[in-house]
């Protein structure tokens, strides 16, 4: 079965890519380069894409920036230690898995895949709304509703096999799998060399995830000396 996997860079993605592969779907990665602050993700999708293995690897580009609206393709301050903060933090990319998901749906049906994989989680997030079960359910409506393979076979699905697990769970298996989490990237705010923050929202849930599944974190941070 061929299946279309968003492919970021960052430890969830890297696990749904292994995942995928485990259940002997044919992966087709699809990367974005949109603009975003930390444009070194790309660099880690096309390595955990080599180290896990695909058929194909994409780099879409869409430059994000001309809309702003999120510190992540803007020059606004990336909010540190404040995970669980209450409303949607700046860090939120307007419309962004709408978006990642048509152009994946688009290279789907262009591919003839009957999957698409993506990374999501409800669990241990920052509480974007497009990661939550809801949206993607009623983004698998608009592909059934709205594309010639959804009407005709109700493919492609959305897989997300992330979304009600721990970043803890994620990381196990993971590591089950054999993913070597040194390849990822996950730090909204890198320094310059590179190294990740330390304290943005997903390097405090990366550095929790890893510390509550008992596995070392690969990831050298700036706090850390």
């Amino acid at each position: 079965m061929k299946a279309v996997i968003l492919l970021s860079g960052g430890l969830d993605s890297a696990t749904v890519l292994a995942i995928a592969r485990h259940e002997k779907r044919d992966c087709i990665a699809l990367s974005f380069a949109y603009g975003q602050r930390h444009q070194i993700e790309l660099d880690a999708a096309r390595r955990v894409a080599q180290s896990i293995g695909v058929s194909e690897h994409v780099v879409y580009n869409l430059d994000m920036r001309m809309f702003g609206g999120s510190a992540l393709t803007s020059d606004m301050n990336v909010p540190k230690d404040s995970v669980g903060a209450a409303g949607i933090p700046v860090t939120y990319v307007p419309a962004r898995n709408t978006i990642f998901l048509s152009i994946a749906l688009g290279l789907a049906e262009a591919r003839n895949a009957q999957e698409i994989w993506i990374g999501v989680n409800a669990i241990d997030y920052s509480g974007y709304p497009d990661c939550r079960p809801e949206f993607i359910d009623a983004f698998e409506q608009v592909i059934f509703r709205g594309t010639k393979s959804g009407l005709e076979r109700r493919e492609p699905r959305i897989v997300a096999p992330l979304i009600e697990l721990t970043k803890a769970e994620i990381i196990r298996r993971g590591t089950e799998l054999g993913v070597d989490y040194s390849l990822t990237h996950s730090c909204y705010d890198p320094g310059a060399e590179g190294r990740a923050c330390g304290h943005c929202d997903s390097c405090l849930l990366r550095r929790k995830g890893f510390e509550e599944a008992g596995v070392p974190d690969p990831t050298t941070y700036r706090d850390e000396g």
